[in-house]
């Protein structure tokens, strides 16, 4: 039910724009799918999927302030909307500090190893992926130098690498 209610209130603040809606969702997705194939405890995947669907919470403003979405900027602007947006949600204050650090580093790969953030950025690489078109070159490379989990690995495989 928490979170349904987070991906209700997302899509709300979203304002219609088609684009991010379908993209923090397919993460959702994709998330959910790898992190329970892996086995992530109730705790970490419900982190997990409120993290998915927060991770590009900040692109409107960063659109509108900066002119573009660059990574640094989603880190910088995003980590405090989600601390904001997750305020009263009824996620436990160490979930919501997780949650707030997955947002804030979810384009800093070298940032960590913990399953929820390798899955995360494996989620949001599988979406990236598709939506600007990589090239098999840097897919291959995301596979051995990005991926670490065999369901992340798995999907990249039956996505883009089939022969």
């Amino acid at each position: 039910m928490l979170i349904s209610h987070i991906a209700q209130k997302m899509i709300r603040e979203s304002h219609g724009n088609l684009h991010d809606i379908n993209h923090f969702l397919k993460v959702y997705a994709y998330a959910r799918t790898i992190g329970v194939s892996e086995g992530l405890d109730p705790a970490a995947q419900t982190v997990l999927e409120a993290a998915a669907l927060l991770h590009d919470i900040a692109c409107p403003l960063c659109r509108e302030k900066y002119g573009n979405t660059d990574g640094a900027y989603q880190e910088k602007e995003g980590a405090p909307l989600a601390a904001a947006f997750l305020q009263d949600s009824g996620l436990a204050p160490e979930a919501i500090d997780r949650v707030v650090w997955l947002v804030g580093h979810h384009h800093s790969p070298s940032a960590g190893e913990e399953p929820d953030f390798r899955i995360l950025l494996e989620a949001d690489y599988l979406v990236n992926a598709d939506e600007s078109h990589y090239p098999r070159a840097a897919i291959e490379s995301a596979r051995e130098h990005l991926f670490r989990t065999a369901s992340g690995r798995a999907l990249l495989d039956a996505i883009y690498l089939q022969p």
